[in-house]
């Protein structure tokens, strides 16, 4: 009782993610002074970190890069709450984008408990399969475990600080998921445990360089731009004024072109109905 206590206590101070635990005012336990989400933005990830995938097979982490972007995802599989919560909001999300696992995009899920076992990540391999719907998930999203060293190497790389908890036997961590491009570099950060299938679509075609995206797409990311800060997209006020300044242009052209066809139609009837004089000084008309 008094493990999953503190477990809970730990999820719900962390449930917020990294921007809420810098800008607490009330003092932080000691643990959760440990722990971190910080944006490398550009940054690259170690691509020759060895883990050993959910079949057991030892792989390098550059395996999963190449072709696509790829959603990363840290989280330690006998988590009791917040994981479970980052990797469900992460389904949901998803689902929600209108992209595709394996057709646009790859995830990988790193376990940063290095007791966690491949027996573990086939397990829960098999819940997010089943939750995403989509049995051909199975073939692009991965489930690695590894030693510390290498788990390490990678939540440096993207500035993912957590802490082992003795008492409850459980570690202290952030909650939030990074996009990388196809070669490996960190292109963006969501934070909280609930993210948006707009903003994990917008996420995903500028990490690919828009090689999935739509025209629609387009003017979604000329309106929206990503506030690093929030770690979301918001509106782009500036491009929202722009565009009016241009329709209010184009409205006065318009207007002013309706103006001058108005005038013209209406000197055409006046010169009809006026009467001409003929040459021998009789009227016509």
């Amino acid at each position: 009782m008094r493990r999953a206590g503190v477990s809970v206590l730990i999820g719900c101070m962390l449930l917020a993610g990294a921007p809420a635990l810098s800008s607490a005012a009330a003092p932080l336990p000691p643990i959760l002074t440990k722990v971190t989400f910080e944006q490398r933005l550009n940054e690259s990830v170690p691509l020759d970190a060895a883990f050993h995938d959910e079949d057991g097979h030892e792989v390098k982490l550059g395996k999963y890069f190449g072709a696509q972007p790829v959603v990363l995802v840290m989280a330690y599989y006998r988590c009791p709450m917040l994981c479970t919560q980052v990797l469900n909001g992460l389904v949901e999300g998803l689902r929600e984008s209108g992209l595709t696992i394996g057709k646009d995009f790859r995830v990988v899920t790193i376990s940063f408990d290095p007791s966690d076992s491949p027996r573990m990540a086939v397990a829960k391999k098999a819940n997010y399969v089943r939750a995403y719907a989509d049995p051909r998930a199975a073939a692009d999203w991965h489930f690695l475990t590894g030693t510390k060293e290498s788990i390490d190497r990678v939540a440096q790389a993207i500035g993912f600080r957590y802490a082992y908890d003795e008492a409850s036997d459980q570690y202290a961590h952030a909650a939030g998921i990074v996009v990388l491009t196809p070669g490996g570099k960190i292109s963006r950060y969501f934070y909280d445990v609930h993210y948006s299938g707009r903003d994990l679509r917008l996420g995903l075609v500028e990490a690919s360089q828009n090689r999935i995206g739509t025209a629609i797409d387009q003017v979604l990311l000329f309106c929206f731009h990503y506030d690093p800060t929030a770690g979301r997209y918001g509106a782009a006020v500036m491009n929202f004024v722009r565009v009016g300044g241009v329709l209010t242009v184009i409205g006065l052209l318009v207007f002013y072109m309706a103006l001058m066809r108005g005038e013209r139609r209406r000197r055409g009837l006046l010169a009809a109905a006026v009467p001409v004089v003929r040459a021998n000084g009789e009227l016509t008309g």
